[in-house]
């Protein structure tokens, strides 16, 4: 089993969506990402930043989820990182309502010593500098580093982002930003492009038409489960992400053919965090839930069939 540690938000979320709002609840990608990996019992740090404002119930409830939160930092008279948004009907487009900073604008994230040596990184969204620094405090070359990114980061801090992303193993986007960053449409050509970039493995997120993975000429598509209502997306991608290298520290294997599986954990990790507002679902989502899903996914996905 591999340590993994991974950086990110930890925030105050405010959404509404066509089911219902919500005031300030636990949010941010790190958030998420743990929450995911805590399926898997793995030995998971979050490195990030938050205000004395923040709740020492919601940093006991990451603990006693079996995260370590020692490289959260708290700032004393800070406010924590803040974010609202609308979901429109559909979905899948939403309007960014209010974004505060706040401590998040002076982040320098501390690796704990402890979890320097960790075999897979997994960068949240950030700026690209920050997710940089947190490669260089790395006593040795991850096993795996897996970056996430997103359009904002292409329109305002493109060249400090090819930076980080020719020293990844992984990138995990969804196929609007592997269309910008590479200017292809088609999402084989893009991923092509992505690979001449640096990362061995790119990962195309769906959204709800599921996720792609691309290993030099190799393909894995993963759909997504199709699910009666999504009550709230926020965090989605993230749980993914969580899922995926949680699934691969458990297992220690880092092939092209068990990242198919890591896929598969991702994306059905994610289709539990949609059914709730905010973390709601994954801080009670059970083992046994998982378990049944899985044999969902696997009914959906298998099919025998006679070539002629």
């Amino acid at each position: 089993m591999n340590k993994l540690v991974a950086v990110g938000t930890v925030a105050f979320d405010a959404i509404e969506t066509p089911f219902g709002k919500t005031d300030k609840i636990l949010g941010g990608a790190a958030t998420f990402i743990g929450l995911a990996a805590a399926q898997f019992e793995i030995d998971t740090a979050l490195v990030s930043i938050v205000g004395n404002d923040f709740p020492s119930d919601y940093l006991d409830l990451l603990s006693n989820k079996g995260i370590d939160v020692s490289g959260i930092e708290i700032v004393k008279n800070g406010k924590t990182f803040f974010w609202s948004g609308r979901y429109h009907n559909d979905m899948n487009s939403r309007d960014t309502l209010v974004t505060e900073l706040n401590v998040l604008a002076d982040f320098n994230p501390v690796v704990p010593q402890n979890y320097r040596d960790a075999e897979i990184v997994m960068l949240g969204n950030l700026h690209p500098l920050t997710q940089l620094s947190v490669l260089d405090q790395m006593d040795k070359k991850p096993k795996l580093a897996v970056l996430d990114t997103m359009n904002f980061w292409m329109n305002s801090a493109l060249d400090d982002l090819h930076k980080v992303i020719k020293r990844v193993d992984v990138i995990t986007i969804n196929d609007e930003e592997a269309r910008q960053l590479t200017g292809e449409y088609s999402l084989v050509v893009a991923a092509r492009k992505i690979h001449e970039m640096g990362p061995k493995y790119v990962v195309i997120k769906k959204g709800e038409h599921g996720a792609l993975l691309f290993h030099n000429d190799n393909v894995f598509y993963a759909p997504a489960l199709p699910l009666e209502e999504v009550f709230d997306p926020t965090g989605a991608g993230d749980t993914f992400a969580g899922g995926f290298v949680g699934y691969l520290a458990k297992t220690g294997d880092t092939s092209f053919e068990n990242m198919k599986n890591a896929i598969i954990f991702g994306s059905t990790l994610a289709s539990f965090c949609v059914e709730k507002f905010g973390t709601e679902r994954m801080i009670n989502l059970s083992k046994a839930e998982v378990h049944k899903r899985l044999l969902q996914f696997r009914q959906l996905t298998q099919f025998e069939i006679e070539l002629t």
